[in-house]
């Protein structure tokens, strides 16, 4: 098995060490710690008394210890960490790989056509692997699934055979083998050793995940943001979080994602996902989706350290440390959003929005819970919904042509949302199509994608809010002074959206 290369990216080992000690939560999922005496690694926030430095080894990713030998800590649970924003953000090779890779590309595919998806040869992309995360990405690849299944074995009730399709096992033989050669115990045993939480009593009970960030993280602006824009009927933000439809009408579910109840260590840096009435093969995926639209990846320390050299942005970043880019959960959707919110308030945008979704949506057969009735509309709906249906939900004919472009787009493959695109190229394809402009394609770069460099740099709002004092620049002053900021543009546009209180002004610039 490969060991980690001496230019695998991790934070200096001072740091690493000053971390371990302290149990820094920034640093979680950052490195990892092994300890050589007991064949084990942690996380930098274990809770069990620190090893002996000599006895202690640094790796820069999960999949780097375990092909060094190393199992996961059955106490600070390693499958809990944040991933490493850095490497999975972005239009690297590596970090485009790795979106492919946490979408179970792997499971069905070759390493030549994740390569060759990233335009790179196969021995280049492990080599790259090699050298920044310590392991090749098959190695990758097969962490994490295995950490997947060990969190479900550990938080959830779900049957064995359950659990290894949910980490994209073919077979329940095959997933006990993986298992068991990794990490020295049988899925059973596990189970045995870590039960569950006792859940109370009902025929359906919810699955219950919890998904770690790095603090700081503001999860209530980021509710803000949400609740402005919830669709009536498909989606909402009440008091304990953001609640949504999914599934399809044949197999209905939600899901509800809020703050993990708990105050002290790093227990409390996490969200808590409920899911009811997802298929098990799904949920990896669904984790997934809610990770990115919640930017629960985000390094705020590296990303803060970065963008405070700007003297304009440095009061924005004090006075709000945790902002995350606001994601959204489909990516079709957040762009039918961005087309019926251009040059109207998002309060009419929400209007239009609910109209199409209830004209055009897929209805529930029964509410899933109360005020959630429809799935939102699907590109094959408003691809063969026609210019003049759409225009009777209150649009302007050119809006309802452009809807309808939009939709076969998706449907012929011209536009769309697969993680290997590089910001150039989805801004490409977007901006090729009728009624959709650098800005409204930035916009979607930053929602749909989490982009963490996108940046609408013909919004009025961010030429206003830059300089601070009434002026307002161009768009090409404003991209030249952005260039500095690279690669966190987005953050900036946030904190100064923000700033602004542009969010609750208008859902898209013209």
């Amino acid at each position: 098995m490969p060991s980690p290369s001496a230019t695998a990216t991790l934070p200096d080992p001072r740091v690493c060490e000053r971390a371990r000690l302290s149990r820094d939560p920034r640093f979680d999922g950052l490195f990892f710690t092994a300890v050589r005496s007991t064949g084990i690694y942690c996380r930098p926030v274990c809770p069990a008394p620190a090893p002996r430095r000599e006895n202690v080894s640094y790796f820069p990713s999960a999949a780097a210890a375990e092909a060094a030998g190393y199992r996961p800590c059955l106490r600070c649970r390693p499958e809990l960490a944040p991933g490493e924003g850095a490497w999975r953000r972005g239009d690297e090779a590596v970090a485009r790989a790795l979106k492919l890779i946490d979408q179970g590309f792997l499971a069905e595919r070759s390493l030549s056509e994740l390569a060759a998806r990233v335009h790179l040869g196969e021995r280049q992309l492990r080599r790259l692997f090699v050298e920044r995360l310590g392991a090749a990405p098959i190695g990758v690849h097969g962490t994490r699934r295995l950490l997947f299944a060990k969190q479900l074995l550990t938080e959830t009730r779900l049957p064995v055979t359950e659990v290894a399709l949910a980490s994209g096992f073919s077979s329940l033989r095959r997933f006990n083998a993986a298992f068991l050669e990794a990490y020295r115990m049988a899925p059973r045993e596990l189970r045995r050793r870590a039960p569950p939480e006792a859940l109370p009593a009902g025929d359906a009970q919810p699955l219950v995940l919890r998904l770690g960030y790095r603090p700081p993280f503001d999860f209530a602006a980021t509710l803000d943001f949400l609740r402005q824009r919830a669709l009536p009927g498909i989606e909402r933000v009440d008091a304990h979080g953001y609640v949504r439809a999914i599934g399809t009408p044949e197999a209905p579910g939600w899901l509800r994602v809020g703050a993990w109840p708990g105050t002290r260590g790093a227990r409390a840096h996490a969200l808590r996902l409920e899911l009811h009435g997802a298929a098990p093969a799904q949920l990896a995926l669904l984790v997934a989706r809610v990770r990115r639209m919640f930017d629960l990846d985000a390094e705020p320390r590296g990303i803060a350290a970065a963008l405070s050299c700007d003297a304009r942005l440095r009061p924005l970043l004090r006075r709000q440390p945790g902002l995350r880019l606001p994601g959204g959960w489909d990516g079709f959707e957040i762009a039918v959003r961005a087309v019926l919110g251009q040059q109207v308030s998002v309060a009419a945008a929400r209007t239009l929005g609910t109209r199409l979704a209830q004209r055009f949506g897929r209805p529930l057969p029964a509410p899933a819970l109360p005020g959630i009735t429809h799935l939102f509309p699907t590109p094959e709906a408003l691809a063969g919904a026609g210019t003049e249906a759409l225009a009777g939900i209150g649009l302007t004919g050119a809006r309802a042509a452009t809807l309808c472009a939009v939709a076969r787009a998706v449907l012929e493959g011209r536009a769309g949302f697969q993680p290997e695109q590089t910001l150039d190229g989805f801004v490409e394809a977007w901006t090729a199509l009728p009624g959709i402009g650098a800005w409204t394609a930035h916009y979607l770069a930053l929602r749909a994608l989490g982009h963490p460099d996108a940046f609408p740099a013909g919004d009025l709002v961010l030429q206003k809010a830059l300089p601070g004092d009434g002026r307002r620049l161009t768009a090409r002053q404003l991209q030249a002074h952005a260039e500095a900021w690279r690669p966190w543009r987005a953050y900036a546009a946030i904190h100064l959206w923000r700033e602004a209180a542009a969010p609750a002004t208008t859902e898209a610039s013209p």
